[in-house]
């Protein structure tokens, strides 16, 4: 797609919109919706992979969107003038496979192992060039000290027991942990454990309960390459603002092991993986024990840099006062790019995955800017970049935001919200952690929307949407999904839609979708911001909430 039939198509949906905007039947709003995920998620895009001129292409559309609707850029001035781009700078990681092994050390016999096979090496945090390390395993790998429970720190294995060693750990938690908290213990907290115990290397085993497709599909994105933010100079002032989204760029080997595999590691311990899989799917406390054996590994890696920009537009607020502060509807808009193929194809088109959620931030922007009414509160409409390489624009733009961070009171973010079946109900991550819960569940009374909480918290939803990285700078944030109930019709095309179709080059534009449930939602979600945004009340989390030690304060 050149740069003439996107401006071409930019207009065309500009005046669809104009057309359409007076219609009342929510198929034809749904298919203006569909519209910009026909757009965005065509062959011709190439999976908008951050840093690519594909990406900037897809960016070229959204920002012509913005501008048709008449809002103002928000994003970083050039020259003087406003613009609607935040440029992020990216170190670049690829793996290179051929080049790189990984082998198990026992009693003096080095046994090989496949990479792909056996495992897969890291790609975001900067690898050694070659290690050989003593490996322990520390049951879920959770440094929750406040909490009472510490699986680097415990009377079978020390920390000072963790010094120059590969930590092995299964994902999940014990059941009687707050999932949000388990979740977060995955994220900064697990760095800074890391570096305090003198740990060199960790090796992840996810458990096939938690994984969303099975593990060919797991191997096959490691010829993808990782992304990690740029050393940023401020860096410190971001850190001791926000301790939770500090970034850590020291070395640091890192693996996931396939857990068909993971016996290997645990022969001759006396435990068996089996075992400790099945306290692990039963939320149960794990063992911590030297596993008697050590790895050694070469780590062949290109890095390089590149720069993709978020993408920042305002809606003015009406109040003299409120109009200082925004409330925020996100999404991300990059995708996978072009990969290992499936079915024969390579392109990773990302209709779902995020080209929904792209579209729905366009659709809800539109019908505030058609309405002659303003919110209170400004709106602010972001799409983020580098979400796929670990939520890296939301974490830079929540640690450098375009708008005083002070006066950002909310988030509702959008990621694969999956119209895919009619909507009932929503299940929304981080519902029960701020006042947000109230007016989302009183607007889906009025919509006819059942709201409720994550009912998979293993699969550590929480913390794989860009709306965490507003939660770890103390902004009351909420993302969501199309619900179901375990056993239903949905709760199966939900599961066939992870099987089949997540992260695969079968998220694409002939998958079905139920157009008038998408326009059903984005009604939802407008009216909803519409809601936060006039409340005199400043959203705020929970005393009940661990999160509310990062709140944003006035």
């Amino acid at each position: 797609m050149n740069v003439s039939r996107l401006l071409k198509a930019a207009a065309a949906a500009a005046f669809f919109a104009s057309t359409l905007f007076a219609q009342s039947t929510d198929a034809e709003r749904g298919q203006q919706w569909w519209h910009h995920v026909q757009v965005l998620a065509d062959d011709s895009m190439k999976g908008r992979l951050t840093g690519s001129d594909d990406y900037l292409r897809a960016a070229a559309y959204v920002v012509e969107q913005f501008k048709s609707y008449g809002l103002q850029p928000a994003g970083l001035s050039v020259n003087g003038k406003a613009g609607f781009y935040q440029p992020v700078h990216f170190d670049v990681q690829r793996v290179i496979a051929a080049k790189s092994s990984l082998a198990l050390v026992e009693k003096g016999t080095t046994t090989p192992l496949t990479l792909g096979q056996d495992a897969i090496l890291g790609t975001r945090s900067p690898q050694p060039k070659t290690i050989t390390a003593p490996l322990v395993f520390i049951g879920y790998g959770l440094h929750l000290p406040e909490s009472h429970y510490d699986d680097f720190d415990s009377s079978e294995l020390p920390m000072s027991g963790l010094k120059g060693k590969i930590v092995v750990y299964l994902n999940g938690g014990p059941g009687d942990l707050p999932t949000a908290l388990k979740s977060f213990a995955r994220t900064s907290p697990f760095a800074k454990a890391l570096r305090d115990a003198g740990a060199v290397g960790t090796i992840s085993i996810p458990t096939p309960k938690s994984m969303d497709f099975g593990w060919e599909r797991v191997a096959s994105s490691a010829s993808q390459p990782g992304m990690r933010l740029a050393e940023d100079p401020q860096a410190a002032k971001v850190a001791a603002l926000h301790p939770a989204l500090a970034d850590e760029h020291g070395q640091m080997f890192s693996a996931t092991f396939n857990p068909a595999q993971a016996e290997k590691l645990f022969a001759g311990t006396g435990y068996t993986f089996a075992d400790l899989l099945a306290l692990a799917d039963a939320q149960k406390p794990l063992p911590r024990f030297a596993l008697n054996k050590s790895i050694t590994a070469t780590v062949a890696t290109e890095v390089t840099q590149v720069v993709s920009p978020n993408i920042v537009a305002k809606l003015a607020g009406s109040d003299p006062k409120l109009a200082a502060d925004y409330v925020l509807v996100s999404a991300h808009l990059d995708h996978l790019g072009v990969g290992e193929p499936i079915h024969g194809k390579t392109i990773y088109t990302g209709a779902m995955d995020d080209a929904s959620g792209v579209a729905s931030v366009l659709e809800v922007a539109r019908s505030f800017a058609a309405n002659p009414t303003r919110p209170k509160r400004s709106m602010l409409f972001v799409i983020f970049t580098a979400e796929e390489k670990g939520l890296l624009g939301s974490r830079y733009f929540a640690g450098h935001p375009t708008v005083p961070e002070q006066d950002i009171t909310a988030d509702f973010n959008l990621d694969m919200f999956m119209p895919i079946f009619a909507l009932k109900k929503l299940h929304v991550q981080g519902l029960e952690q701020s006042t947000l819960q109230e007016q989302a569940k009183t607007v889906g009374a009025a919509h006819n929307i059942q709201i409720a909480v994550d009912p998979e918290p293993d699969r550590n939803s929480f913390i794989r949407t860009d709306q965490y990285s507003f939660v770890q700078a103390g902004v009351p944030a909420l993302a969501f999904k199309f619900g179901w109930t375990a056993g239903s019709p949905e709760y199966k095309a939900w599961r066939a839609w992870l099987a089949q179709r997540y992260h695969s080059t079968d998220d694409d534009l002939k998958q079905p979708v139920d157009y008038a449930a998408a326009a059903q939602f984005n009604a939802y979600l407008a009216d909803l911001a519409r809601t936060v945004a006039n409340d005199p009340t400043t959203p705020h989390y929970l005393d009940t909430s661990f999160f509310k030690r990062f709140e944003n304060k006035k």
